[in-house]
C-alpha cells in the first residue's frame, strides 16, 4: 500500500459571528480531511479549485441548469421575523389541541422535518405532541394501524404537496381527512388541517380554498429536497417544540460563510464538494454517510434523497448509502473493510452528548470491562469512531469527517445548508441539473397504467402484453 499522505491543509476553523436572529454567537462546523487513505487532500483541493469557483459562480449568477430553483441559496437571511412569528403562533395553536400531529408528505415533503425532529427528540418518549408520518408509503397495514391510534387521540394534520395529486400523500390525506371529519365534524376538522402547497394552483390549493384550511406556501423557486427551511420543515419542527429561530440562524451562518469565501482553502462546503468529486473520478463511486448516534438515522435518509435525486442522472453520480455505527459494524463492517474498493465514507462526528453516563465498576469483572470503568460512554463511542476510521483508512476506504460540537437546532441548521450547497456545487461539477428528477416519473407512468388511470390505456396494453411474454 502507498504511504499515506498527511499534508496539513488549511481547513476552516470555528469562528464566532454575531447571530442575526438571536444576538448571540454560534460556531461554524469543521471539516477534517486527514484520513483519505493514500489520497492527498492538498492535491485534491488544488485540482478542483477552478471547478469549485465556476460552480459557485453558476449558482450565484443563476446561469446554470435548473436556475429557477435556487431560492434556497439566500433563504436563511431572507426569512423575516414576522414570518417566523406567524409560523410559531400557528404551531402553538396546533400544539394545544393535539396529542398527535400527523405530517402527510413524501420525499422532501417530510424527510427534512423528520430528520431534525428525530435528531433532537428523546428516542423513547418522542415529543409532545407526538409527531407521526403518513403519505410516504402505500402500506395498507401501516395506515390502518395509524387510524387505530387516531381513534383514541386528539390530533391535527399537516398535508404537504405542491400539486396535491402525488399518489401516496393524496391517498393518505383522503383517508385521514374522512376520519378527521367523522371524528370531529366538518367545521372542527377544518380547523385541525393545515396545508402547505403552491401559492396559486394545484388540487390541494383548490381544496384548501374551498374548505378554508389554514395554508402556507411552498415557494415556486425551491424544490422539495431543498425545502427544509420553508414551511415544509419549519411548521412540523415548531409543532414538535423545537426552536426554528436557532435552526434558521445556523443555516444563516453557513450562507454567510459561502458568500464571504468560495475558496477550497478555507470553506468547508467547497472542500467537501471538491474532495468527494475527486474521489469519484478516482473510482470511489459509493459514498457512505456514517453516524454514531441513532437519532441521526433520518438525517441520513434526507441526505440520501438530497444527493441521490440531485446527481443520479445520465448514468452518472455517486451512490449514497448510510450506516449507523457501532450497530452496523456488526453487519456492514466486514464489507466496508474488505469488499469492493469503490467506497468512501463521510462521518458525522458529534463532540458532546447532552447527558453523562459512566460505566460502573464490577467486583467480579466477568465481562472484563473494568479497564474502562469510570469512563463516560461517549468517550468509548469516540474511541470506537476513531478506531473504525483508522481501520477503514488502512483498508483503502477514504474518510471525510464532519465535526459538530453538539447536536442542536443551530448545528443542524448549519449542517442542512452545508449539504444543500455542497450538493448543488457537486451537481454542476458533474454536469447535471441538481434540481430536477426526471427519472422519478418512470415508475409513476407504469403504476398509473397498471391501475387503469384514464389517459394511460395504450401503455396499459403494452405492459400487459409485456408481462405475458
Amino acid at each position: 500500500m502507498n504511504r499515506f499522505h498527511r499534508e496539513k491543509v488549511h481547513l476552516q476553523k470555528p469562528f464566532a459571528k454575531k447571530d442575526y436572529l438571536r444576538g448571540k454567537y454560534s460556531y461554524v462546523m469543521k471539516l477534517e480531511l486527514s484520513h483519505l487513505s493514500s489520497f492527498s487532500s492538498a492535491e485534491m483541493l488544488a485540482s478542483k479549485a477552478t471547478d469549485i469557483h465556476k460552480a459557485f459562480s453558476t449558482i450565484y449568477n443563476k446561469n446554470g441548469l435548473g436556475n429557477d430553483f435556487l431560492g434556497w441559496v439566500r433563504l436563511p437571511s431572507s426569512i423575516s421575523p414576522k414570518f417566523i412569528d406567524e409560523m410559531v403562533q400557528c404551531a402553538a395553536t396546533l400544539h394545544t389541541k393535539s396529542d398527535l400531529f400527523v405530517v402527510i408528505g413524501i420525499g422532501g415533503s417530510y424527510l427534512g422535518a423528520r430528520a431534525v425532529i428525530e435528531a433532537l427528540s428523546n428516542p423513547f418518549t418522542g415529543t409532545q405532541p407526538q409527531i407521526v408520518y403518513a403519505g410516504h408509503n402505500m402500506s395498507e397495514d401501516y395506515l390502518a394501524a395509524l387510524l387505530e391510534v387516531l381513534d383514541k387521540k386528539d390530533y391535527s394534520v399537516c398535508v404537504i404537496s405542491k400539486s396535491g395529486t402525488t399518489t401516496e400523500p393524496a391517498i393518505a390525506f383522503r383517508i385521514i381527512k374522512r376520519h378527521l371529519e367523522n371524528k370531529y365534524g366538518v367545521q372542527e376538522a377544518s380547523s385541525r388541517i393545515v396545508t402547505i402547497t403552491d401559492k396559486a394552483k394545484g388540487a390541494l390549493k383548490q381544496m384548501a380554498d374551498n374548505k378554508g384550511y389554514r395554508t402556507f406556501v411552498i415557494p415556486d423557486d425551491i424544490g422539495g429536497r431543498y425545502s427544509v427551511l420553508t414551511p415544509v420543515g419549519l411548521l412540523p419542527i415548531s409543532v414538535a417544540g423545537f426552536d426554528i429561530r436557532k435552526l434558521i440562524a445556523g443555516a444563516g451562518e453557513m450562507e454567510r460563510l459561502c458568500l464571504s469565501s468560495q475558496s477550497v482553502n478555507n470553506n468547508p462546503v467547497a472542500q467537501y464538494a471538491a474532495v468527494r468529486h475527486a474521489l469519484y473520478e478516482a473510482g470511489k463511486t459509493n459514498e457512505i454517510l456514517v453516524n454514531y448516534e441513532p437519532c441521526l438515522n433520518y438525517l441520513s435518509e434526507w441526505w440520501k434523497q438530497l444527493f441521490g435525486e440531485s446527481h443520479g442522472k445520465q448514468h452518472k453520480g455517486i451512490f449514497p448509502a448510510s450506516v449507523t455505527f457501532t450497530t452496523d459494524l456488526h453487519s456492514m463492517g466486514q464489507y466496508i473493510q474488505e469488499g469492493l474498493r469503490n467506497l468512501f465514507e463521510t462521518v458525522i462526528s458529534i463532540g458532546q452528548p447532552h447527558h453523562e453516563l459512566r460505566i460502573p465498576d464490577a467486583a467480579d469483572d466477568l465481562d472484563q470491562l473494568n479497564y474502562i470503568a469510570g469512563s463516560r460512554l461517549s468517550e468509548v463511542n469516540h474511541k470506537a469512531e476513531l478506531g473504525t476510521i483508522l481501520a477503514h483508512e488502512d483498508g483503502d476506504v477514504p474518510n471525510i469527517r464532519i465535526l459538530l460540537p453538539e447536536l442542536s437546532e443551530t448545528t443542524l441548521g448549519q449542517l442542512i445548508y452545508f449539504f444543500e450547497m455542497s450538493c448543488a456545487l457537486s451537481g454542476y461539477m458533474l454536469g447535471v441539473n441538481p434540481f430536477d428528477q426526471p427519472g422519478v416519473e418512470a415508475y409513476k407512468k407504469n403504476m398509473f397504467a397498471l391501475l387503469g388511470k384514464k389517459g394511460y390505456e395504450q401503455q396499459s396494453e403494452a405492459l400487459k402484453a409485456r408481462m405475458l411474454e
